[in-house]
Parts: C-alpha cells; structure tokens; sequence
C-alpha cells in the first residue's frame, strides 16, 4: 500500500495551473489570482465625513460652544458649492465631499440649530470644540494610488471583490474555473424515482460529488450514469474529456470482473491503479486522458466523499492556483474514546467536531463502515486517527474540518 501523501504527491504533480484568464469580477468568488493587482487610483478618491454633522474650520469652534451661520448642505454624491469661512459651516452628509475652507466635521450630535426654521441663514449651535481632520476621511485612506492590493495566489472572498469594484475593476485576471465531469457507473444504480427492483440500489454518489464539486469552487457538469458496458462508459468518458478540463468518476476501480471503468480507462487513458495505505477509499485511480485529469474514485458513498476530499479537491484546487490546495489539519481534542483496529492504514473516522471552551471538541457521528451515508451526513469533521488501536477520551488528534 501507499502512503497517503506518495499518492497525492503523484496527483498534484499531474494537476498544474490552468492558464491564467479575464473574468468578470461578478464570477471571481473563490478563484485565485494570477498576478500582482495594483491599485489604479486611490479610495477614497476625495476627502469625505465619515459622520452626518457640519462642516466646520477647527480654529472657528477652538472656544466652543459657539454659533455658525449655515451656509450649504452637502448630501452624499454632490459636489460642494460654497467655500466655508470665517464664523461659516455646511451642513454635510456622510460619505460627501468635505468643502473648501473646512478642515473638520462636527456630528450632529454635538450641534443644536438654534435659528427660526424659516431663517435664512441657520444659525447652527457647535457645543464641542474639534481638532482638524475631525471624522474626515482624507484621500487615499483606504488604499492609495499604485499601491500594492492584492499579490498573486490571493483567493478572491467576497472582500476582496468588493475592493476590486471599489477601484473600478470590471474584471480580474485569474486562474479559471475548472469544468468537472462527475461520472456514476454501474447496473445496479438507479436514479430515476422507481421502485428498486432486486439487487439495484439509488445512485447517491453523483449527486454528492456534483455538490462537492460546487463546494469546491469549480464548475460541476453532470456527465450521467453509465451501465456496467465498457462501450457507454468509453462514450460517457470521451464526451467528458472533450467539454471538461477534469472528469471524476465513481465505481468501478477495483479488482472485479465487472470493474470496465478500470479496463476502459488502461485503454484510453494514462492510470495509475493505487491501493492507499487508508480507511475508507484504499482504491484510487488517477491519471489522464489526453491532457484531462481523471479521478476514479471508489463506489461505496463514504469511500468516494473521503476520497474527493483527500485527492480530488486538493488536485482541483492546484488546477485552480491554489498555493495550499490541501486542507490543513486542526487540533482537536477526544470527547470520548474513538477505538479502531492496527491494520497499517491511516482511519479518517466521520466526526462531530464542537468549539468548548477555546477549543476543539470531537465526538463520533455514527457508524464508521464505508456505506453509513447517513453518518457521514452528520459529520463536519474526519478525524485522522494514525495505525493502532485508536484514540482516548482527552487525548489530541488532529482533524480535517469539512463546515
């Protein structure tokens, strides 16, 4: 058997970068950038208030309180019209243009307008004095022009998106977003709402990897499910290599007489058929077709989540630029006794990992056997529990959070 990072070595030396594209800023969430942004103007561009109040000359209000004759209201978006003076203020709105004249803003509530509401001027009552640059946001504060924003290999959150349409960016040059055919295979999956007929059981396994797909920040495509014959499984892989840059697969990459996926992939593709030294998903078939990335990842539900985890989506996300595409391991600490037998392979055991009390708490989800789906639905964790006979309630182990 192999070591579990020997294998996923070998898969991400075979998934390198896509070539970097333009995309809409609206379709970069999660992708990863592919060079250097730097800022083109400054944010903000003007100095503005970062208050609703008055616009004020700081050497005016330095013995408040004092009154000022309102000369102007500055609403957000509106340029200012009047330079405030001697004994002047202008009534200002958040986010607008701080005046000629004014180098301080007074909240509001720290004024009072004293004048009749028909007066022309308002007389507007400062009851504290300021210093200059009071609640004024100058220019450049957030980010100034040819400064450095964001460097290679940033994956974009919603932040970052929101600074990148602050600067005027309608488009950003990334890794792009890798197609990924999701291929289920077998006679006796079913997934059209039927009642099962003896020995068929309901394809689950697409659907889930199609979503952890999703989750992956890569584009799913749903490729079907092909029957136990090697000529509609060749169909269904030469379609998926010709629209998708990966295909990931599940079942039949085992040593039956009725595993096609695997003599079908020897005869179309370049494989590499490796038995991992872990618990589930010992099986996994990796390799290309053409220049496509395919994962054959093991039939049992479980089996082939873990195996996603573990080799897919790190494979993908180095396809996608990503500097770390393996997801680190987290310590937590045994709420109960997590028992395994010594069988030489790492256990990733289906968990419940709780924060308490400034850290990380796990517990078991259920049943630990390949095809409990319903465990691993319950779980938010793997715990990753090396060769022996397990863990002690208290002791450390490290952890793969999945939510």
């Amino acid at each position: 058997m192999l070591p579990l990072e020997t294998a996923r070595s070998y898969v991400l030396d075979r998934c390198p970068a896509r070539k970097p594209e333009r995309v809409p800023v609206a379709d970069a969430l999660g992708l990863v950038t592919s060079s250097e942004i730097i800022a083109s103007e400054s944010i903000p561009q003007f100095a503005n208030t970062a208050m609703d109040g008055f616009a004020v000359r700081s050497a005016d209000v330095a013995d408040a309180p004092c009154e000022l004759r309102v000369v102007e209201t500055i609403p957000a978006g509106h340029a200012p019209q009047v330079t405030v003076g001697p004994g002047e203020a202008s009534r200002i709105m958040t986010g607008a243009i701080v005046p000629p004249g004014a180098d301080a803003v007074v909240m509001v509530e720290r004024t009072a307008i004293i004048s009749e509401p028909s007066a022309d001027p308002e007389i507007v009552r400062v009851e504290v004095s300021v210093p200059a640059d009071n609640h004024v946001r100058p220019i450049g504060d957030d980010l100034g022009a040819g400064e450095p924003v964001f460097p290679a290999g940033t994956e974009l959150t919603a932040g970052h998106l929101g600074v990148l349409c602050s600067l005027g960016m309608t488009e950003v040059e990334v890794f792009g977003r890798p197609r990924v055919g999701v291929l289920s295979t077998g006679d006796e999956l079913v997934d059209d709402g039927s009642p099962l007929q003896p020995g068929q059981i309901r394809d689950s396994n697409r659907r889930t990897l199609l979503a952890l797909a999703q989750r992956a920040d890569v584009t799913p495509v749903d490729l079907g499910l092909a029957p136990d014959d090697p000529d509609a499984i060749e169909a269904a892989l030469r379609t998926g290599t010709e629209t998708c840059d990966a295909i990931v697969t599940s079942g039949g990459v085992s040593m039956g007489d009725f595993d096609y996926v695997k003599a079908v992939l020897d005869r179309i593709g370049d494989m590499r058929w490796m038995q991992v030294a872990i618990k589930p998903a010992k099986p996994l078939a990796f390799g290309t077709v053409g220049d496509v990335p395919v994962f054959g990842l093991p039939g049992n539900p479980v089996s082939s989540m873990v195996s996603f985890e573990l080799f897919a989506r790190p494979g993908l996300r180095s396809m996608m630029g990503h500097p770390q595409p393996i997801r680190p391991p987290d310590l937590a600490f045994a709420a109960e006794d997590l028992p395994r037998r010594p069988d030489g392979k790492t256990h990733f055991m289906r968990v419940l990992a709780t924060p308490l009390g400034g850290r990380i708490e796990v517990r078991s989800a259920g049943g630990q056997s390949s095809h409990m789906l319903w465990a691993m639905a319950k779980s938010n964790a793997l715990a990753v529990v090396p060769d022996g006979t397990g863990v002690r309630a208290g002791d450390k182990v490290d952890v793969l959070l999945l939510d």
